[in-house]
């Protein structure tokens, strides 16, 4: 008996342990050996040396997603001696189009703090290839998730699509703005980004894929980060970022999505009332 308490009682915190860390990013989920990645890698990177991101940037996303259609991802500069990162490719192996954005970074985001949101359709590596002036470095996570392509959309399309391009600019400060400065900021865009893998839940359909592939931010005139995107995005995109402000009282964004539709918004950089 008083072995089996012991046993339960290393056995219960490391339970809780492995919970409480559910919804957290978790260094304990490295990128891991991946068929799918060595097959597509020519693909994705061609022949050029890809090295260990891990002194220059962290990955940070769940060990088990609590949504798989939602995964946050966060991509942290954390060493300058390779310069600033100018782009990334983010790679979800085992998502039906691995490729799920590419993204170039204008100079007031560097050093970069980078944030999105995607689906992940089974367990898979997400890996983050980063570009600066002389080399190319990855790094990535191992997430738990699945179903989150295939996952229904939370509104149905009619509603969904009544809304579609309305945006909304957060900015995470609580002073008065000044150049040079850098601060917090979200763009969260009203888009269903369907994935072609979904079915309308009154009539058992598939939904066509219809999502954002095309994506500028600007501050006043400064380039901010321009996105080429996929099904791997979630519904209604949302980027979080830090960034050094110029001085303009807006934000500019640009959408175009697959259907040909434009969505053309300025956004005022207000903290939140």
């Amino acid at each position: 008996m008083k072995q089996l308490l012991r046993h339960l009682s290393i056995v219960v915190p490391v339970l809780a342990s492995a919970h409480a860390g559910a919804t957290e990013p978790d260094t304990r989920n490295p990128l891991t050996e991946s068929e799918t990645w060595t097959d597509m890698r020519g693909d994705i990177a061609g022949d050029i040396s890809l090295l260990d991101g891990s002194p220059i940037f962290d990955v940070e996303a769940p060990y088990r997603a609590n949504d798989a259609a939602t995964v946050p991802i966060t991509v942290k500069q954390t060493g300058s001696d390779a310069g600033p990162v100018k782009t990334l490719k983010l790679v979800i192996d085992e998502n039906p189009s691995p490729l799920a954005a590419e993204i170039r970074f204008g100079a007031a985001m560097h050093p970069l703090q980078f944030e999105t949101r995607v689906r992940v359709n089974q367990y898979s590596n997400v890996r983050v290839l980063a570009e600066t002036d002389n080399a190319t470095y990855m790094a990535g996570r191992f997430v738990k998730a699945s179903g989150g392509c295939s996952a229904p959309a939370t509104k149905d399309p009619e509603v969904a699509l009544k809304g579609m391009g309305e945006m909304r600019a957060r900015l995470f400060a609580n002073t008065p703005l000044q150049s040079n400065r850098r601060y917090e900021a979200q763009i969260m865009i009203r888009h269903p980004n369907y994935s072609g893998l979904q079915r309308d839940q009154l009539t058992h359909l598939f939904i066509g894929a219809h999502f954002i592939n095309e994506l500028e931010v600007y501050q006043g005139d400064d380039l901010l980060f321009s996105l080429e995107g996929g099904i791997s995005i979630s519904e209604n995109p949302v980027f979080r970022f830090t960034y050094t402000d110029n001085g303009s009282p807006e934000f500019r964004v640009h959408a175009v999505d697959t259907e040909g539709n434009v969505f053309d918004r300025v956004l005022p950089k207000a903290p939140p009332a």
